[in-house]
C-alpha cells in the first residue's frame, strides 16, 4: 500500500512562532486605524523596523519547526526550490493588470505541505522575488506578512484525506479567488494610511472614528483596485483548475518520497557492503 503523503507537521513551539509573528503583522498593519492625528503616521518609516522585527520571527518559526521535528533538512530544501520557483514566477505577470501567477503555487504549496511551512514559503517567496524584480521598497515587508498568511490560510483549509480530483480542486480554486482579494485588501491598508487628502470619500483621515475611516477604506479599494484584484484571482483560479491536479500530484509524490517524518536510520555495513536506509 503506498503510504500518504504527509504536511509539515505544527508542533507547538511552531505554533506559538506563528502566533506571535501573526500578532505582530496585525499591529503593523492596523495600527494607524487606532492612531490620533498627530501620531506622525507613515508606513514607509515603520516598515524597516517591521523588517528587522520579522526576519528573526521567520527564523524563529523555522527553528521552532525543526525542533519539534516537523521539519528536517529535506524539507528545508523543497523550501528552497519552492521560493525560488515562486520567485521566478512573479516577473512573469508583474505589472499586468494584477496577473500573478505565483499566487497559484502558494495555493498549492501550503494545501499539501501545511500551514507551517505554507507561511514560511510565502513569506521567503516574496522577500526573494523582490530581491529579483527589484521590488525593494517599504511595502516589501508587509507582502511577506499577507503571502505568508495566504499560504498558510490554504494549509488550513478543511478536507478528509480522501478529498481529491476536482472537488479538491474547486475548494482550492474558490479559496484562491477570495484568497486573491483578501491578499489585495490587506496591502491597500499599508498603503491608503500614506495616501490622504485625495478626497473625503476615500482618503485616510488620521484621528477619525474607526468605522468612518473603514468605509473610506472599502471606497478606495472599490476604487483604486478592484480590478487589478480580480486580475490576480482570475488567474490563479485558472491556473488551479487547468494545472493544479498535476502539480498536486508533483507534490504529494515529492513528499512522500522524502518522508519528511521518519527518523534518519544508518545501518552498519556487513560483509563489506555499505547499506543506505530506505
Amino acid at each position: 500500500m503506498t503510504p500518504r503523503s504527509r504536511p509539515v507537521r505544527i508542533g507547538p513551539r511552531a505554533a506559538v512562532a506563528l502566533v506571535l509573528v501573526s500578532l505582530v503583522g496585525v499591529v503593523a498593519f492596523g495600527w494607524p486605524l487606532l492612531a490620533d492625528g498627530q501620531s506622525g503616521l507613515a508606513h514607509s518609516q515603520d516598515a524597516p523596523w517591521l523588517f528587522a522585527a520579522l526576519l528573526p520571527l521567520l527564523v524563529g518559526v523555522v527553528v521552532a519547526t525543526l525542533s519539534d521535528g516537523g521539519m528536517d533538512a529535506k524539507a528545508v530544501a523543497m523550501l528552497g526550490v519552492l521560493a525560488a520557483v515562486g520567485a521566478a514566477l512573479r516577473p512573469l505577470g508583474a505589472g499586468t493588470a494584477g496577473l500573478e501567477p505565483m499566487f497559484f503555487l502558494m495555493v498549492l504549496s501550503g494545501r499539501v505541505l501545511g500551514p507551517g511551512f505554507g507561511f514560511v514559503l510565502g513569506a521567503v517567496t516574496m522577500f526573494a522575488s523582490a530581491l529579483l524584480t527589484g521590488g525593494v521598497g517599504p511595502w516589501m515587508p508587509f507582502q511577506m506578512l499577507a503571502m505568508g498568511w495566504f499560504s498558510l490560510g490554504a494549509g488550513l483549509l478543511p478536507g478528509p484525506d480522501g478529498l481529491r480530483g476536482r472537488p479538491e480542486l474547486a475548494m482550492l480554486a474558490a479559496y484562491g479567488f477570495l484568497g486573491s482579494f483578501a491578499y489585495g485588501t490587506v496591502m491597500n491598508l499599508q498603503g491608503w494610511v500614506l495616501l490622504q487628502g485625495m478626497g473625503s470619500g476615500i482618503s485616510f483621515h488620521p484621528g477619525d472614528p474607526l468605522t468612518e475611516n473603514l468605509v473610506r477604506f472599502l471606497a478606495y479599494c472599490a476604487a483604486t483596485s478592484l480590478g487589478w484584484d480580480l486580475g490576480r484571482a482570475v488567474l490563479t483560479v485558472v491556473l488551479t483548475l487547468t494545472l493544479g491536479g498535476t502539480l498536486l500530484r508533483a507534490l504529494r509524490r515529492a513528499t512522500r518520497k522524502a518522508a519528511f517524518e521518519a527518523p534518519a536510520t544508518f545501518e552498519s555495513p556487513q560483509n563489506g557492503q555499505l547499506k543506505h536506509p530506505q
